[in-house]
C-alpha cells in the first residue's frame, strides 16, 4: 500500500513540477479552506431522561485545506473530537489529519494519490463519501485513475483501504468502473443512451470460525447499468451482485446450527422511470435489496461501517413531527432471518402556470408521493412478506403576494416498529403549515404550525416554530414540540445566528428528544439531550 502510494504520488508531483517549469511565474496558485466547529454543553434532564456525559461537553471540529495550481491540486483535512458529540460513532476520538491527497487532472484523465471519495453507479455496489451530520467518512486511502475518451468511453480504477473512525483499516478494496455512450458515438442530439458496468473486490482477513463455513477472504461484486433519456423521458436500471456476506448466526448456541457465521450473498435490483415536461414531473422507482449491508469490518455494527449506499427511497422530511419515525431500509436482519426488502415509490409534481385558474397571478406547485416497502418473504425471490412502510405525502406551495408565501403538507405514515419481524404496524397523520411573510427587504418572519395524531407510540403531538430574519446578518428562532397525548413533555429550543460574508456563528439552547438524524435517506440514532450548542462555520 505504501509503495503504491509513493509511486502514484511521485507521478502526480512530477506532473506538477513540469507544469511549474512551464509557468511564466505570474500564477502561484491559490488556497481554499473551511472550518466547522459544533460544540454542546450537556445537562441532566429528568423530564426527557437525558443523561449528560461526565465532563458535560462534546466538540466536533473539522479543518479542510485545498491548494490549486493549474491542473495540480492537493489538500488535507484535520479532525478533532474533544470529545465526540453524543450519538456519533464512538471510534471518532482525539485529533488527527484524517484525509491527505494530491491530484493531477489533465483534459482526458486524472490521477489521485492519497484519500479520495467516489462511487459506482447509484452507490449500491460501492460508495465512499463524507457526511458530517451522520459522522460518516469512509474515504479510501490509495490511488485512483480516470480516463475519458471523447465522452464515449469512460474508465475509472480505484485501489485503497477504507477509513473507519480515525484510522484506515487493513481491508483492501479494488474496483473498476466503465461506461460506454452509444448516443455520443453515433452523434444523437436528442437521445442519450449509456451502458455501464462495475467490478469490486473486497479483501479482509478471516478467522477460523469463518473458515469452517467455507468463507474466503476475498469477495467479488459486479453491477450492470443502463441509462436512457429521450425528450423528457428517462429510464434507468441497475442490477447488482454484491458478493459474499458473513453474518452472525442468530441460532448459534440455541440448539440449532453450531456455526457462528452464515454465508449469504448480497444482490439488488433498481429500476427508475421518469417524465418531465409541460409543468409535469413523474418519477417511479422500484428497488429490491437482499443482504445489501456491505461492511468495512465484518461483525462491527457501527452506523459508519459501510462500503455502499442504500438510502431510503421515500419522501424525505425536514419538519419536526414528520421526522419522529424516519424510515431506514431493510438491508438484512440476521436476528429474524429477514434477508431484505422490496418496494418502491412514485413522485408526481405539477406546476400550475401563472394566469391559469388554479395558478392565479403567481402560479402554484403541488407534489404527491406514495411509497410502500415489504420484507422479502424468502431469499432469492421477489415475494413480499410483512409490511415495512406505507406513506402518502401531499404538499402545496403558493406565493399569494410578493410578501406572503404558504406551504401546506399532509403526511400519512404506516410503519412497522419491529422492522418486519411481525405484522404489527403503527399509523400516524401529520399536518404542517409553513407561512412566510416579508415585511420589508430586510425583515421577514416564518411560522411553522404542526400537528400529529396517532393511537400508537406516545399518541398526539403538536409543534410550532417562529423564525425572525433580519437580513443580511441576524436570525432568531424559537420552537416547541409538545407530546400532549402521553408524556406531557415540552421539547423546546431557542437560538440566534449571525452571518457575515463566509462566516456563520449560531448559538442555541434546548431540550432534544431521542430519535434519529437523517441525511440523504441515511440515518443514525441520537440519544435525548438537553443543553447549549455553539456552531461556527468559516469558508475562505
Amino acid at each position: 500500500m505504501k509503495r503504491l502510494f509513493l509511486v502514484v504520488l511521485s507521478i502526480v508531483l512530477a506532473g506538477a513540477a513540469h507544469a511549474q517549469q512551464e509557468d511564466d511565474g505570474r500564477s502561484r496558485g491559490y488556497l481554499t479552506g473551511s472550518f466547522e466547529s459544533n460544540n454542546i454543553y450537556y445537562q441532566d434532564d429528568a423530564k426527557s431522561k437525558a443523561i449528560a456525559p461526565d465532563d458535560h461537553f462534546g466538540s466536533n471540529n473539522y479543518l479542510k485545506l485545498d491548494y490549486y495550481k493549474g491542473r495540480f491540486s492537493a489538500g488535507l483535512q484535520l479532525e478533532a473530537y474533544l470529545p465526540v458529540l453524543q450519538g456519533y460513532p464512538v471510534n471518532l476520538k482525539g485529533a488527527n489529519i484524517t484525509n491527505l491527497y494530491a491530484m493531477w487532472a489533465d483534459e482526458d484523465f486524472t490521477i489521485t494519490a492519497g484519500s479520495f471519495y467516489d462511487q459506482f453507479g447509484s452507490g449500491l455496489l460501492f460508495r465512499s463519501w463524507e457526511d458530517r451530520a451522520l459522522g460518516m467518512n469512509n474515504a479510501l486511502m490509495g490511488a485512483r485513475f480516470t480516463y475519458n475518451f471523447k465522452n464515449v468511453v469512460g474508465i475509472k480504477a480505484i485501489w485503497g483501504m477504507p477509513r473507519f473512525g480515525m484510522e484506515y483499516t487493513s481491508t483492501k478494496v479494488r474496483g473498476l468502473d466503465a461506461s460506454f455512450s452509444l448516443s455520443n458515438l453515433l452523434g444523437w442530439s436528442d437521445t442519450s443512451l449509456a451502458i455501464e458496468g462495475s467490478f469490486l473486490s473486497r479483501y479482509e482477513e478471516i478467522d477460523g470460525d469463518m473458515e469452517e463455513i467455507g468463507a474466503k477472504p476475498n469477495s467479488i461484486g459486479y453491477s450492470g447499468r443502463l441509462a436512457f433519456e429521450h425528450k423528457g423521458f428517462t429510464l434507468k436500471g441497475e442490477i447488482v451482485e454484491a458478493g459474499e456476506r458473513h453474518i452472525q448466526n442468530p441460532f448459534y448456541g440455541r440448539g440449532g446450527d453450531s456455526r457462528v457465521w452464515l454465508r449469504k450473498y448480497g444482490n439488488a435490483q433498481l429500476a427508475e422511470l421518469g417524465y418531465s415536461g409541460h409543468g409535469l414531473g413523474i418519477n417511479l422507482s422500484l428497488r429490491r435489496l437482499e443482504w445489501m449491508n456491505s461492511p468495512i469490518i465484518t461483525g462491527n455494527n457501527s452506523t459508519s461501517n459501510l462500503l455502499n449506499y442504500t438510502p431510503a427511497m421515500c419522501a424525505q422530511y425536514t419538519y419536526m413531527l414528520t421526522t419522529l419515525h424516519p424510515y431506514t431500509p431493510q438491508t438484512g436482519l440476521p436476528s429474524a432471518m429477514i434477508s431484505g426488502e422490496i418496494g418502491g415509490q412514485i413522485d408526481i409534481y405539477y406546476n400550475f402556470k401563472r394566469g391559469t385558474a388554479l395558478g392565479g397571478k403567481r402560479g402554484m406547485k403541488i407534489h404527491a408521493n406514495y411509497a410502500t416497502y415489504y420484507t422479502l418473504h424468502e431469499e432469492r425471490s421477489a415475494k413480499a412478506g410483512n409490511m415495512l412502510l406505507k406513506s402518502v405525502n401531499v404538499d402545496l406551495e403558493k406565493q399569494f403576494t410578493k410578501k406572503f408565501k404558504m406551504y401546506l403538507l399532509y403526511c400519512f405514515q404506516e410503519w412497522n416498529p419491529s422492522y418486519g419481524e411481525n405484522k404489527s404496524t403503527w399509523l400516524s397523520n401529520t399536518f404542517v403549515a409553513d407561512l412566510t411573510y416579508k415585511f420589508t427587504n430586510k425583515f421577514s418572519t416564518r411560522l411553522e404550525l404542526q400537528y400529529l395524531t396517532t393511537y400508537e407510540d406516545h399518541r398526539d403531538w403538536m409543534a410550532f416554530l417562529l423564525e425572525l430574519n433580519f437580513a443580511p446578518h441576524w436570525s432568531v428562532y424559537g420552537s416547541d414540540m409538545y407530546n400532549h397525548g402521553d408524556t406531557k413533555v415540552h421539547y423546546y429550543n431557542v437560538g440566534v445566528s449571525y452571518t457575515k460574508s463566509r462566516t456563520r456563528v449560531a448559538l442555541s439552547y434546548g431540550r432534544n428528544r431521542a430519535g434519529y438524524v437523517c441525511s440523504g435517506g441515511v440515518c443514525r440514532p441520537i440519544p435525548a439531550y438537553t443543553g447549549g450548542n455553539l456552531a461556527v462555520t468559516i469558508a475562505f
